[in-house]
C-alpha cells in the first residue's frame, strides 16, 4: 500500500495551483487557482490558518506596491499620457522602422524601471499597437516583441521595476546606492543584450515603412498632471529605497495622492476608474503567498538548499551561475513570482552572499523572456495583445526567446561577478 505523506500532498496541490494559473484549464481565469489551492490546504488541514493568515500578512508591502503602481498605470493610459509618449517617439521616428525601434525600445525601457515590468505589459502594449495602426506599420510584431521583453530585461534597474524584487528580499532590501553598485552593470548588460538579439532577428522586418505624418496625440492637462504625478513618485521612490524605507505604502500613498490630484477635474467617476483595476492580480499574488508558506512548513526550501550541496559555499563563482542559470529556467515552469518567493526564503535560510541573491534576482528577472508563462508582465501582455485583436503563439516567442534570454542571462552574471569584486 502506498502511503502518501503530508509533504507530498502540499506539493502536489501547489504544484497543480501554479499550473491551472499558468494554463488556465477550461478559460478559468489565472487568480482562481492559487486561491482554490490555498483554500484547499487550510481545509484539508495540511496548512493551519493561522501560517495561512500569517503568510497574507506577509504581502502587505507586495498588494501596496502593486495597487499603487496599477493605480498610476490606468491613470498614464485613461488620461493619454502614454498615448502621448508613444505617438511622439513616432514623430521623432521621421519614418524610419529603425529609429522607431529604438525609441520604443527606449520608451519600454524607461516605463518599466520607474514603473514596473507589469505597467510595460499593461500600458505600453495597447499604446504601441494604436501607434502601429497609425503608422500604418504592415508588420507590427517587432515593435510589440519590445514590450514584452524589455518588460522583464530591464525589471532589476531599480527595486521598484519588478514585483519580484520586493518578494525574493522581503523586508531585507538593500538601499538604493548598494542596489545600484550590484545590478546596475548588470542590468545595462541585460538591456543592451535583449537589444542586439532582438534587433538583429527582427532586422528584415524593420525595412518596412513607416508613415511619418500620423495623427499626434495631444496630451491634455489631465495627461500632464499624470505625468507630472508619476515623475514625483519615482523620485520619492528612489528617495525611499536609498533610506530602506518599505517602498509599497509609500507607492500606494503617492498614487493616492496624483489620483485625488488628477480626478479633480475629471470626467471618469472613481467607482469606474475602480472597475478598471485588475483587483484579481491581487487574489492571485496572495494565493501563491499560502501556497509558498505551505511549502516552506513542508521543508521544500531545506530540501532545495541541501540539494546545492555544501561545497557550493566554496565556490562563489559557482553559485552565481548556479542559481542564476537554474532559476532562470525554472521560473518557465513555475512563474517567476511563486518561484521569487520560495527564492527568498532559500536565501534568507542558506546565508547566501550578497552576489549570489543577485544571481538569484537576474535569474528571476531575465529567465521569464524564454517563454510566455515566465511571469505575470508577460501572460499580461499576451492579455493585452488578444484585446487589440493580436495573437502570438508559444511557440513563435519560444523560439525568439531561447535567443534572447541566454544572450541577456549571461553578460548579466558575468556583471554581478564583475560588481561584486
Amino acid at each position: 500500500m502506498v502511503t502518501i505523506s503530508h509533504a507530498d500532498l502540499v506539493f502536489a496541490i501547489a504544484l497543480a495551483s501554479i499550473a491551472g494559473m499558468l494554463f488556465k484549464p477550461l478559460g478559468s481565469p489565472s487568480w482562481l487557482w492559487p486561491a482554490l489551492g490555498a483554500l484547499a490546504l487550510v481545509v484539508c488541514g495540511l496548512l493551519p490558518a493561522g501560517h495561512a493568515l500569517e503568510a497574507l500578512a506577509a504581502g502587505q508591502d507586495v498588494y501596496c506596491f502593486l495597487v499603487g503602481m496599477m493605480v498610476l498605470a490606468e491613470l498614464g493610459r485613461a488620461e493619454g499620457f502614454f498615448d502621448w509618449l508613444a505617438s511622439h517617439a513616432t514623430r521623432l521616428a521621421h519614418g524610419s522602422a529603425t529609429r522607431l525601434f529604438f525609441l520604443i525600445y527606449a520608451l519600454g525601457s524607461l516605463v518599466t524601471v520607474f514603473l514596473s515590468n507589469d505597467a510595460t505589459a499593461v500600458v505600453l502594449t495597447p499604446a504601441v499597437a494604436a501607434v502601429i495602426r497609425a503608422a500604418k506599420i504592415k508588420e507590427p510584431l517587432p515593435y510589440l516583441y519590445i514590450c514584452a521583453f524589455i518588460a522583464n530585461a530591464a525589471s532589476f534597474v531599480l527595486p521598484i521595476s519588478n514585483p519580484a524584487n520586493l518578494v525574493i528580499y522581503g523586508a531585507h532590501m538593500p538601499a538604493l546606492v548598494q542596489w545600484l553598485s550590484l545590478y546596475f552593470l548588470a542590468s545595462m548588460a541585460s538591456i543592451a543584450a535583449t537589444f542586439i538579439v532582438l534587433f538583429v532577428s527582427q532586422r528584415h522586418a524593420l525595412k518596412q515603412a513607416v508613415a511619418s505624418e500620423i495623427e499626434f496625440a495631444r496630451l491634455t492637462p489631465a495627461g500632464f498632471r499624470v505625468g507630472l504625478g508619476i515623475g514625483a513618485t519615482a523620485i520619492v521612490l528612489l528617495a525611499a529605497s536609498a533610506s530602506g524605507h518599505a517602498l509599497g505604502a509609500s507607492t500606494l500613498l503617492l498614487a493616492g495622492i496624483v489620483y485625488l490630484w488628477v480626478a479633480v477635474r475629471g470626467q471618469t467617476s472613481p467607482l469606474t476608474f475602480m472597475r478598471r483595476i485588475s483587483w484579481s492580480i491581487l487574489i492571485l499574488v496572495a494565493g501563491l503567498f499560502v501556497l509558498v508558506r505551505s511549502i516552506e512548513d513542508a521543508g521544500g526550501a531545506e530540501r532545495i538548499v541541501n540539494a546545492m550541496g555544501t561545497h557550493l559555499s566554496d565556490d562563489p563563482t559557482g553559485v552565481v551561475w548556479l542559481m542564476g542559470g537554474a532559476l532562470a529556467y525554472a521560473c518557465n515552469l513555475l512563474n517567476n513570482l511563486p518561484l521569487g518567493l520560495i527564492a527568498g526564503r532559500i536565501a534568507g535560510s542558506s546565508h547566501l552572499s550578497p552576489s549570489a541573491i543577485a544571481a538569484v534576482v537576474a535569474g528571476i528577472d531575465i529567465g521569464p523572456n524564454l517563454s510566455v508563462t515566465g511571469s505575470l508582465a508577460t501572460i499580461l501582455w499576451l492579455q493585452a495583445l488578444k484585446r487589440e485583436g493580436l495573437e502570438i503563439s508559444a511557440f513563435a516567442f519560444l523560439k525568439l526567446g531561447a535567443l534572447i534570454m541566454p544572450a541577456a542571462l549571461v553578460p548579466a552574471l558575468g556583471a554581478i561577478l564583475v560588481s561584486a569584486r
